[in-house]
């Protein structure tokens, strides 16, 4: 046994080298999620619900300050926060407010653009928008797996938040 052993003594040596590189080029290749077209900025399929990106029929009235978009009837008004670039797509979110309470939020753009990223939102939107109704404000809980879209949501909660000067 000896002798085969000292004939390749580098043989080992260089399996273990071939793998780790092979491993590592295995691992570089991976699609990275910032590597998506969402993250580029197409955002075919990241709407949530019927609501599109968009849609925004109150972001010139919510932009226009703290009086703006509000409706002759009830005093409720709506504002759409600034859409916020994250890893997985864009997230924009609009709320209603009677005075200065917010009585709903939505998000009216999400990342959606592969079925994880719509597996995760149809998770994360839903707790996001009861969470931002029951804080009346921006500070609230990222949910579990849905970190960067919950950083977005937040963000433009506050965006939408400061535009209506609440």
């Amino acid at each position: 046994m000896k002798p085969m052993a000292t004939r390749h003594p580098l043989r080992r040596t260089m399996i273990g080298v071939a793998a780790t590189v092979s491993g590592v080029v295995l691992l570089l290749a991976l699609k990275q999620p910032g590597g998506s077209p969402v993250a580029a900025g197409a955002g075919a399929g990241s709407g949530v619900g019927a609501a599109g990106a968009g849609t925004g029929v109150s972001a010139t009235a919510g932009a226009s300050g703290p009086g703006g978009g509000e409706s002759a009837a009830g005093g409720s008004r709506a504002v759409v926060g600034d859409p916020v670039d994250t890893q997985y797509g864009p997230v924009q979110v609009r709320i209603t407010l009677d005075g200065s309470t917010i009585t709903s939020a939505e998000a009216v753009q999400a990342p959606g653009a592969d079925a994880r990223s719509q597996s995760v939102t149809a998770d994360a939107v839903p707790r996001l928008n009861q969470a931002a109704v029951t804080a009346q404000n921006a500070r609230i809980d990222a949910v579990s797996g849905a970190s960067y879209t919950s950083q977005g949501y937040r963000d433009s909660l506050q965006s939408a938040l400061d535009k209506a000067g609440v």
